[in-house]
């Protein structure tokens, strides 16, 4: 360490004493001035440093550098002389303009350092992590948020490799193709979830000399868009039930002004939106006091009031009930019942019992052709179970004589001269079908008859009921229908007291019942009560050596309804009929030989090949339903057409199997029941 010593104590000399003695290479040895007072004389006593009036005392002592701020050249002549070459003379001028320089330099670092502090301020305090690195992939900086997303601290990065502090990070990538990679998102190896814009460092001149990324953690956000996506999707289905609704449905906030209707409420109000959001919940009334502000007022449930509504005074009853959120009333939503349609359900009730055939069973074992082993088995199996009072279930695919089996079965019991209850379970939804089977108490639903009505059960006691495709029971149904079984007694829709009955059931499906107890739509204890007596009824493939006599019944049967003498069936046409597999069974055999004799001359007799059709390409009867279909009438109406048309070509291909018919066209039975019957197509089927 060298030392110094400063002749003159001026103000010149006081600024480089401050710059000495802030140095760590230099010593000072002493401070000189002829003027004890002057202020670098007091400074350096301030400060403890040694201070003297004359320079000459130290001529003896070994010192580096001696500094002469006098400004009197006879003071650095005399210097000079006295001290040798080993000691470094630095005039005052030279001396002044150290001091500028370091005085410029001080000027210079704290402007750098203000500078800097604020570039750190606003790198640390952004909430977007930070991280840059040089033209070695090593880390330079690294801000707080990027310390707090990343788990690692600054001192810890700075100087490593970047793919040693984030193994996933992209930057060497951004490195090598100079290219912007603008909000990627990206996985860190804690698990975060981040947005990142990766930005080459590009000096002037073109070289590269780093990479920095700006990144933000989107995990929450992600989270957040998640959640406002299934709030929405929920939104959307409510939406949906709300507007799909065939009651019609409205809604009021606190002070009872209107919110929200349905398309239901507008068609039997006959009020649109405009005239009734925005207004009290008294405008639709035409007769009668306001269900929502007795909800308001009350809090509470309010529900079967009668009133008219509308310009045109519907007659309706309304259900209204609060809308609580957190304990606080937000509002009431009414449920408006149209009157007219609960008549339309009566007679749609009406249509179902119409549906539902209560026959006398009219057939017997002779009305029974084939002579086939196969078909002789069944016949003898459905024989011997007549005679017994067990539960029967016939099975076999449709169209094979399941409903002749049940009628002859009855025929041939002790219980022939009671009554033989015919019901299909697909043809009616399950509410009506329950209430037709075990019948209901009076007041058991909104337009009960008074009094009750006795259910098909007890209408079939003592007799027999023939339950046609029984799988299509829903779950409740068949838990009622296993009461029936296990304890020979019903309880009525509404009612609590037990009816005993004394009733043969025979049951009847062409589904795969097994399959069905697999996938939990058939109750196990329910199959194993109706399959005490199964009797599994051949499909027409199974017995081809019986198309010749069943065409010969049919012929006959066929010639008695359309006035014709048909004779039979030529050779050939026999051998081509064999030839087939008859998906639709016998059923599909009687549509064909119908629409033979209905293309034959009057003075044909027998059934020839080119009266059948072909058989094998049969799926061009369902060629586009469209060629005779015609613009005319409301787009509603045409619509129904279209669908008609559909429908029975459909079902005129498939020979009347309305399970497979159904199965073509993508609806539930239930669904093509209730259009056959809303359009009144005939059924294609054979007795």
């Amino acid at each position: 360490m060298q030392t110094v010593m400063i002749v003159g104590a001026g103000r010149g000399g006081t600024a480089l004493l401050q710059i000495i003695q802030e140095s760590t290479a230099l010593t000072l040895e002493a401070v000189i001035d002829v003027n004890p007072e002057a202020p670098g004389m007091k400074w350096a006593r301030e400060k403890g440093l040694r201070t003297d009036l004359d320079w000459r005392l130290y001529k003896d002592k070994k010192i580096d550098m001696i500094i002469e701020v006098t400004g009197k050249s006879e003071v650095f002549s005399d210097l000079r002389n006295v001290f040798g070459k080993e000691t470094v003379l630095i005039p005052g001028s030279v001396a002044f303009l150290l001091v500028k320089l370091f005085k410029d330099k001080e000027r210079l670092i704290k402007r750098i350092q203000n500078e800097t502090y604020k570039y750190n301020l606003i790198f640390n305090s952004t909430t977007e992590g930070m991280i840059v690195i040089n033209h070695e992939e090593n880390v330079i900086l690294l801000n707080k948020s990027a310390e707090n997303m990343i788990g690692t601290r600054m001192k810890d990065a700075v100087g490593k490799h970047i793919r040693n502090v984030i193994p996933s990070s992209l930057l060497p990538r951004v490195m090598r193709t100079r290219k912007v990679e603008a909000n990627q998102e990206l996985l860190l190896e804690n698990g975060m979830k981040i947005i990142s814009t990766r930005i080459p460092i590009i000096e002037e001149h073109g070289l590269l000399i780093g990479a920095v990324a700006v990144f933000k953690e989107i995990t929450e956000a992600v989270h957040l868009a998640e959640q406002i996506t299934d709030l929405k999707e929920f939104q959307t289905k409510l939406e949906a039930i709300f507007h799909s609704s065939n009651e019609a449905i409205s809604v009021v906030d606190e002070h009872g002004i209107g919110m929200m209707i349905n398309p239901a409420y507008s068609r039997i109000t006959g009020l649109m939106e405009e005239q009734v959001i925005g207004k009290p919940a008294t405008t639709d009334i035409a007769e009668g006091e306001s269900v929502h502000m007795k909800v308001l007022k009350t809090r509470r449930e309010v529900r079967g009031v009668p009133m008219r509504v509308g310009p045109n005074k519907r007659e309706v009853i309304v259900n209204g009930a609060p809308i609580i959120v957190d304990g606080k009333l937000k509002g009431s939503v009414g449920v408006i019942h149209d009157v007219s349609e609960i008549k339309n359900l009566n007679r749609e009730l009406h249509r179902a019992r119409q549906i539902i055939r209560k026959l006398e069973a009219k057939y017997s074992f002779e009305d029974i052709v084939g002579t086939s082993d196969i078909m002789k088995l069944a016949l003898e199996q459905a024989k011997l179970a007549a005679k017994t009072p067990a539960t029967i279930l016939l099975r076999g695919e449709s169209g094979t004589g399941k409903e002749l089996f049940a009628h002859a079965i009855h025929n041939a019991s002790d219980r022939k001269y009671n009554k033989f209850i015919r019901v299909n379970c697909a043809a009616l939804n399950e509410s009506l079908l329950e209430s037709e089977l075990f019948g209901y108490e009076e007041g058991a639903f909104t337009g009960a008859k008074r009094g009750g009505k006795r259910g098909l059960f007890e209408e079939a006691d003592n007799g027999s009921i023939f339950l046609d495709e029984i799988g299509e029971l829903s779950i409740s149904t068949q838990v009622k229908l296993l009461r029936v079984l296990q304890e020979n007694e019903i309880i009525r829709v509404g009612g609590t007291k037990p009816i005993s009955l004394n009733v043969r059931v025979i049951a009847a499906t062409n589904v795969n019942l097994e399959k069905g107890m697999v996938n939990g739509a058939f109750r196990e204890d329910l199959f194993y009560r109706l399959n005490q007596m199964p009797i599994h009824i051949p499909a027409l493939k199974m017995r081809k050596e019986d198309i010749e006599i069943l065409s010969s019944r049919l012929i006959e049967k066929i010639n008695q309804e359309y006035g014709r003498n048909i004779e039979g069936l030529t050779e050939q046409a026999l051998i081509k009929l064999k030839a087939y597999d008859w998906p639709g069974n016998v059923r599909e055999l009687d549509n064909i030989l119908r629409r033979a004799i209905i293309f034959m001359n009057n003075n044909e007799t027998l059934i020839a090949v080119n009266h059948l059709l072909d058989l094998h390409t049969r799926s061009q009867v369902n060629e586009n339903a469209s060629e005779d279909f015609k613009l005319g009438g409301s787009l509603a109406a045409m619509v129904e057409d279209f669908e008609k048309a559909i429908i029975s070509k459909a079902l005129m291909k498939n020979a009347g199997n309305k399970t497979m018919t159904a199965k073509e066209l993508g609806l539930s039975i239930r669904n093509l029941y209730y259009k056959l019957e809303k359009y009144k197509i005939a059924n294609i089927s054979m007795q």
